[in-house]
């Protein structure tokens, strides 16, 4: 799979599914960005990102004027993002709430607090199988912390498959995807759906039909919260 397919292009902004193991920035070589920038010819602004192991939908402005009108909606968490994650071994709840403040850990990690003065906010709901190894999740992040979903995962006991920073259960790629963004810009609504294209175990994940259940995410019950004030800051 290339580093990235490009899903939309509007006046004011860029959708590319990013392919998983690409570094958003510029490290050991081109990173995202750049290589946008290259292959469709003019200049681009983050407004988030994604981990280097995680796959999925990136948005990318194409002013700056774009750019702070997205960061804007990002910093307000207006957008509503949606991740696929597959896990294996049982969850300590099958659905609900992770909450917590999130420190560092040791090798780049992170891990989940008791404490909520600035918290991370997650609400998953997930599926299992009778006839396949693993457990389907799918998380909604309330607010914009660094390795949220996968902290939240490993603290219900069920680290993501294929994340070894985290103690997932070896696999071929981290299962962890960008699966679903929807948000509000100059008073038009902007929706986009992209599964994962790679991953033996997200194979076996399409010939179940759940993604057709859940096809459109954000019209599935999730449960409203306002975060605290200096967690929007």
């Amino acid at each position: 799979m290339p580093a990235f397919s490009i899903v939309e292009q509007q006046a004011d902004f860029v959708v590319l599914h990013k392919a998983a193991g690409v570094s958003f920035h510029s490290d050991a070589g081109a990173g995202l960005v750049a290589q946008a920038e290259l292959q469709l010819g003019y200049k681009l602004y983050p407004v988030h990102r994604l981990d280097k192991v995680t796959s999925g939908l990136i948005l990318l402005a194409r002013s700056s004027r774009a750019a702070a009108e997205l960061t804007a909606l990002f910093t307000a968490h207006q957008v509503e993002k949606y991740y696929l994650a597959l896990a294996t071994g049982k969850p300590a709840k099958k659905q609900g709430w992770v909450k917590g403040d999130m420190a560092p850990a040791r090798r780049g990690s992170w891990k989940l607090l008791s404490s909520q003065q600035q918290p991370a906010v997650s609400y998953f709901i997930s599926q299992g199988f009778t006839d396949l190894p693993f457990r389907a999740y799918l998380v909604k992040p309330y607010s914009g912390k660094t390795h949220q979903v996968r902290v939240a995962l490993k603290s219900q006991g069920v680290p993501i498959l294929g994340d070894s920073q985290y103690q997932g259960a070896p696999a071929d790629r981290v299962y962890l995807h960008a699966y679903a963004l929807r948000f509000y810009l100059n008073n038009t609504e902007y929706r986009y759906v992209q599964a994962p294209l790679t991953g033996s175990c997200y194979q076996q994940l399409a010939q179940t039909g759940l993604l057709t259940d859940w096809a459109q995410p954000w019209l599935l019950p999730w449960p409203a919260y306002t975060l605290p004030k200096q967690a929007t800051e």
